[in-house]
C-alpha cells in the first residue's frame, strides 16, 4: 500500500485547497454579457454565415447596412452583405443558364417545362439579387467614395461548396436530374457562388479566403475592394439585357453603381497613382459601357 508522509500530505492538502480555489473562482466570475443592438445582429449575421443559411445573414445584415446615422457596423454589414449578393447572383446565374440550356436541348416535353420554369425562377430570383446588390454598392460608395481600408468580419462557412456542381452537368445535356437532386443543386450552387464570391474579395482562391478569415476578419484595401464590387455589378447588370430580363431601366441603374464604383477607384488612384491599376479602371469602365450599349 502506498502511504503519504507527512511532507506529500501537506502538498496534496494544500493542492486540492488550490483547486478549489480555482473552481470557485471560476464559478463566481461574472457572465460574459451578450452583445446588444447593432452588435447582436451582426454577430447574428455571422453565426448564420457561418452555419451557411445565407438567407437569414442577409436579412440580419440589412438593417445594419441602412442604419442613418451609421454605426459601428454599418460598414461591415455592407462588405459582408456584398459578399452575400455577390455569391447569390453568381449562383442564380449558374442555374438559369444551366435550366436553360437543358430545356433547348432536351427532347423530353416534360423535361423542357420543367427546366424551363426553373430556368425562369432562377432569372426572377437572380435579377432580385442584383437590384439588391446594386442598392448595397450605393451605400458604401455613398459619394462615389470608398473607405482606404475595409474590413470583411466574418468566419469562412462551415460547409464548403463543390468546385463544380456535378448535376448541371447532366441537366446541360438535356438529362433528367429529381426533384430532390433540383434542390441540392440550388443549395450547392449558392455554397459555390458564396465560397468564389469570397475568394475573389480577397483577390485570391478558396485556401487564400479560408486562410484570411482563420481568424474571423480580414482587411480588404478600398481600391481592391471597389473593383471587385463594380466586377460584380457588371455581372449582375446582365440579367436585365436583351438575352435576359429585358430591362433598360434596371439595366441603367445597375450600370449606375458599377460607374460609382470605378470613380471611388479612380478617387483612390488619384492619391496613390499607379498605372497598372490606372488600366484595370479604364477596363472596367469599358466593359460597364459596353454592357450598356446591349440595351
Amino acid at each position: 500500500m502506498f502511504l503519504l508522509n507527512h511532507s506529500s500530505l501537506r502538498f496534496h492538502r494544500g493542492l486540492v485547497a488550490l483547486l478549489a480555489c480555482l473552481a470557485l473562482s471560476v464559478s463566481c466570475s461574472p457572465p460574459v454579457p451578450k452583445p446588444t443592438g447593432p452588435a447582436a445582429d451582426y454577430q447574428d449575421a455571422k453565426d448564420m454565415f457561418k452555419r451557411g443559411n445565407f438567407l437569414r445573414a442577409v436579412e440580419f445584415t440589412d438593417g445594419l447596412a441602412k442604419a442613418v446615422p451609421a454605426t459601428p457596423y454599418t460598414e461591415r454589414a455592407q462588405v459582408l452583405r456584398t459578399v452575400i449578393l455577390t455569391g447569390a447572383v453568381k449562383s442564380y446565374k449558374e442555374l438559369a443558364e444551366a435550366y436553360s440550356k437543358g430545356a433547348e436541348v432536351s427532347r423530353n416535353t416534360n423535361f423542357k417545362a420543367t427546366y424551363q420554369r426553373l430556368g425562369h425562377d432562377a432569372l426572377l430570383e437572380g435579377s432580385t439579387a442584383a437590384l439588391a446588390l446594386a442598392e448595397t454598392a450605393r451605400r458604401l460608395l455613398e459619394g462615389d467614395q470608398i473607405s482606404k481600408e475595409l474590413t470583411l468580419e466574418a468566419p469562412y462557412p462551415s460547409v464548403e461548396g463543390p468546385i463544380e456542381v456535378a448535376d448541371l452537368a447532366t441537366v446541360k445535356m438535356g438529362g433528367w436530374i429529381e426533384p430532390d437532386h433540383q434542390d441540392s443543386v440550388a443549395v450547392d450552387s449558392l455554397r459555390k457562388g458564396i465560397d468564389d464570391a469570397l475568394a475573389e474579395a480577397v483577390s485570391g482562391d478558396r485556401s487564400k479566403a479560408r486562410e484570411a478569415l482563420a481568424s474571423g476578419s480580414t482587411k480588404i484595401a478600398g481600391f481592391d475592394f471597389a473593383m471587385f464590387l463594380g466586377n460584380q455589378i457588371l455581372q449582375a447588370a446582365s440579367f436585365f439585357d436583351r438575352k435576359h430580363a429585358r430591362d433598360p431601366q434596371k439595366l441603367r441603374a445597375v450600370c449606375d453603381q458599377g460607374f460609382a464604383a470605378v470613380r471611388a477607384a479612380e478617387a483612390l488612384l488619384k492619391e496613390a497613382p499607379d498605372k497598372d491599376k490606372d488600366k484595370q479602371v479604364k477596363k472596367l469602365e469599358d466593359q460597364i459601357k459596353t454592357m450598356l450599349k446591349s440595351i
